[in-house]
């Protein structure tokens, strides 16, 4: 069974079709990219499986239970994490907290307990603080727990917003664009990155990408989205030759520039 599945996937904006009949399949612990041109629906599709958006038509599967119609606090709580284009982290609060936070969902204790601070609260709340402080050693950040999360550079924000996503403890993380503003040696240590957590952490990760670097260096499989459609699926080998890919979005120089 696969752990995502879209079956003909419909997501209409008025007359604008963003999403037309997209069915995709992910395996279990597959590193996968989802490309194409500005404007393809790449964003539209992770917003529909995490419920930001409700699909107008098919169905989405995870895990073999019917998401369709879930909202994101749902689909969160199943399993599904995912950053964002334009970074999303509480800028004011510091490193620590910003994963913190994360974990909150999974509190047990009353909001009496938290009020009076009780046993089982406060309990619950340092056994929370220790595994965002295990995340951050994951992933590098320990040694910047007290920081301002804004002071950071923009590589750690990217960090830290897939430390906070994995304080979910999701099976599946979709990362839209994590390359996005980096420079090319913060780029090379993402890639290891990216697919040193998967391994770690035993994820199932789709990322959206425009660095053609990142997508044929890490993803196992690719699927290419344009005007809403698939119009391709295969390995980076397969994808790098496809001729309808070519002429809708590597041949527009892409690939050139990120090679």
């Amino acid at each position: 069974m696969p752990i995502l599945k879209l079956d003909g996937v419909v997501k209409r904006f008025g007359g604008l079709i963003a999403v037309n009949n997209v069915s995709m399949e992910l395996e279990q612990g597959e590193l996968a990219g989802l490309i194409g041109p500005n404007g393809a629906g790449k964003t539209t599709v992770f917003n529909v499986i995490t419920g930001v958006y409700r699909a107008d038509a098919g169905k989405i599967s995870f895990m073999g239970v019917d998401i369709t119609e879930r909202k994101p606090h749902e689909t969160a709580a199943l399993g599904i994490a995912r950053t964002f284009q334009n970074i999303k982290l509480f800028q004011r609060m510091n490193v620590l907290d910003n994963v913190r936070v994360a974990c909150h969902y999974r509190l047990k204790a009353s909001v009496f307990s938290a009020v009076f601070d009780l046993p089982r609260y406060v309990k619950q709340e340092r056994e929370m603080t220790k595994e965002a402080l295990d995340l951050l050693e994951a992933v590098g950040l320990k040694r910047l727990a007290n920081e301002s999360a804004g002071s950071l550079p923009y590589g750690h924000q990217r960090k830290l917003e897939i430390a906070r996503a994995l304080a979910t403890k999701p099976k599946l993380l979709l990362l839209d664009e994590p390359a996005a503003g980096m420079n090319p040696e913060e780029t090379a240590e993402l890639m290891k990155f990216i697919k040193r957590i998967r391994d770690e952490f035993g994820l199932t990760v789709l990322l959206i990408e425009h660095d053609m670097k990142v997508v044929m260096g890490i993803c196992e499989r690719i699927t290419v989205l344009d005007h809403g459609c698939v119009i391709a699926r295969g390995s980076p080998t397969e994808i790098q030759s496809n001729p309808e890919v070519i002429k809708a979005y590597l041949g527009s120089g892409v690939y050139a520039r990120s090679s």
